[in-house]
């Protein structure tokens, strides 16, 4: 059933099978009509000798050498004066008779058995078990003649010429079948080529088909693919949207609303008031945070992350290394080469991918442990931190949006969710690894950057 699910082996077997049953049936219909042809070749022969040798027999019987040549056989022999097995001139290959008005052989072909011909009762064809006899009859009645040919001889004839139609239908076919293959499979090569172009694309990639020097039947498929992706690529860019201003609206009322709170526990006497201003002080500043990873999301996810002119990814991380020891972060260490690591990455994205990794290595690491940075020559970016090792049905999940490593820790579970977004659409690969190498604890994400030499 798995073959009959392909275009191409349908279209192959139809026409392929449809071929060579035109091919038989024109091959039958030949045969039928060449064995008619035969047929009436071989009863022309028949009658075409039987007129020759009649004249020719009447002739040497009226000038008396048969009864002279009789006479010869039967002093030498003692056999009747006629000439069977002695008629060489008039064709050893032939089996005939010549009969006198009363039924008497005359003269016959050579090893001649009179038996096989029945009496003469009418000028015309007749077919017997074996074999197929002409009778004609000189115009005075006195002598008739009888030429017979086998039966057998035309079916071998006959048969000959099939083997001659048939065989080279069993060379013809099979060749035939591996063309209309081979045809049927380079008439597909654009649906082939349509089909790996999709396969080859990102999940962020919905730019429309190209269209050029597509067949007829595929312009439609591929325009209302493309009609698809133009409204996907609406839909996607109305939500980012909506997410990237809902976020950066947000900013404002957020901060305002921290300001008051903070006011509050500053101008209040009261414990347990102080105590609720510095919660929702501590809601308002997740809130911050959630828009700020939001903002983020949309800029990976609709944002162009290729430029023309390349950069060096060094100069990215220190930036922000430096913008974490600022903040009181001293527990991160950076490793670059001396060589430049030029990548055409956009640096917000760059910024935005190493700045998540930093943040996630920081909240699910141990509070005194160090929060490893390296970046290789060749663009691999790793972040490590030491703490806790995940069991792998964690590593699973996340990469997936508000997923968290442990319900402990607090977080938005949006930061390795934003990175791969941003890994998926440069082509960069991700890995997550936990434990460390050789140690029982420990996280690792790499990422693979795109770089140029």
């Amino acid at each position: 059933m798995r073959l009959f699910a392909s275009i191409q082996a349908r279209l192959a077997l139809g026409i392929g099978l449809s071929m060579t049953v035109l091919w038989f049936a024109a091959a039958a219909v030949t045969a039928q009509r060449v064995g008619r042809e035969m047929e009436q070749v071989f009863n022309d022969g028949l009658k075409t000798t039987a007129e020759r040798i009649l004249p020719i027999a009447r002739r040497d019987l009226r000038e008396g050498r048969l009864r002279r040549d009789g006479a010869d056989t039967g002093s030498e022999e003692g056999d009747s004066p006629t000439l069977i097995g002695r008629a060489a001139r008039y064709g050893q290959d032939l089996t005939f008779v010549v009969r006198d008005r009363d039924g008497h052989v005359l003269l016959g072909s050579d090893g001649v058995d009179p038996a096989i011909f029945p009496p003469f009762t009418q000028p015309g064809f007749r077919s017997t078990e074996t074999h197929r006899i002409y009778y004609d009859v000189t115009r005075d009645g006195n002598l008739t003649i009888s030429v017979a040919e086998k039966l057998d001889h035309r079916r071998q004839m006959s048969r000959t010429m099939l083997v001659g139609l048939v065989l080279p239908l069993i060379i013809v076919i099979p060749l035939s079948l591996l063309l209309i293959i081979v045809a049927v499979r380079r008439s597909l090569r654009p649906v082939r080529r349509l089909q790996q172009g999709l396969a080859r694309r990102g999940a962020q990639d919905l730019s429309p088909l190209p269209d050029a020097n597509l067949p007829t039947e595929l312009a439609p498929i591929s325009a209302g693919v493309n009609q698809l992706l133009g409204r996907l690529t609406d839909a996607f860019d109305a939500e980012r949207t909506f997410a990237a201003n809902a976020a950066h609206e947000l900013r404002t009322p957020v901060a305002g609303a921290i300001a008051q709170a903070q006011r509050i526990r500053s101008e209040t006497g009261e414990a347990q008031t102080g105590q609720r201003a510095i919660e929702i002080e501590t809601t308002l500043k997740r809130l911050m945070r959630m828009s700020e990873k939001l903002m983020q999301l949309a800029r990976a996810e609709g944002g162009r992350l290729q430029l023309d002119a390349p950069s060096d990814l060094r100069t990215v991380l220190g930036l922000i290394v430096e913008d974490f020891v600022r903040a009181g972060e001293r527990r991160i260490t950076l490793a670059v080469p001396e060589a430049a690591v030029l990548s055409t990455l956009d640096p917000d994205p760059v910024g935005i991918l190493g700045r998540n990794l930093i943040e996630n290595a920081l909240r699910h690491g141990s509070r005194d442990g160090a929060v490893d940075v390296t970046l290789t020559p060749d663009g691999q970016l790793s972040v490590r931190n030491d703490g806790p090792a995940l069991p792998p049905e964690t590593l699973d999940r996340l990469m997936r949006r508000f997923e968290r490593g442990t319900g402990k820790i607090v977080g938005n579970g949006l930061g390795l969710a934003i990175v791969k977004t941003i890994a998926d659409t440069v082509g960069a690969t991700i890995l997550v690894t936990s434990p460390l190498p050789k140690m029982d604890s420990g996280v690792e994400v790499t990422v693979k950057l795109p770089t140029i030499s």
